[in-house]
């Protein structure tokens, strides 16, 4: 379990992390931020909607968020709509304090 990070103290210097770990973290987070705005597009679209007729119940009902989550952590990875990097480095400025 990942332990929550102390907030930081305004003015203070931002924490650096030599071997980048915190900008794959940051991209790694805005990766997920970006396949979870995706999979509530998707299902604004209807994807994965039972359909009226054949449908598979209760079950599919259930399970299609599912589905919908593996196709937008799919889109994610072969490129998304851009909003992962553009996620990255807002939280990239915000975590170098604004500089």
């Amino acid at each position: 379990m990942d332990a929550v990070a102390a907030p930081r103290l305004i003015g203070a210097p931002p924490k650096t992390d030599p071997n980048g770990q915190d900008d794959a973290r940051l991209k790694e987070v805005a990766r997920k931020l970006e396949a979870s705005f995706l999979s509530e597009m998707l299902k604004s679209a209807g994807v994965g909607a039972t359909p009226d007729q054949f449908g598979g119940g209760a079950g599919e009902d259930q399970f299609s968020s599912f589905l919908r989550q593996a196709q937008a952590d799919e889109m994610v990875k072969s490129g998304g709509i851009g909003l992962a990097q553009s996620l990255f480095e807002a939280l990239k400025e915000q975590a170098n304090g604004g500089q």
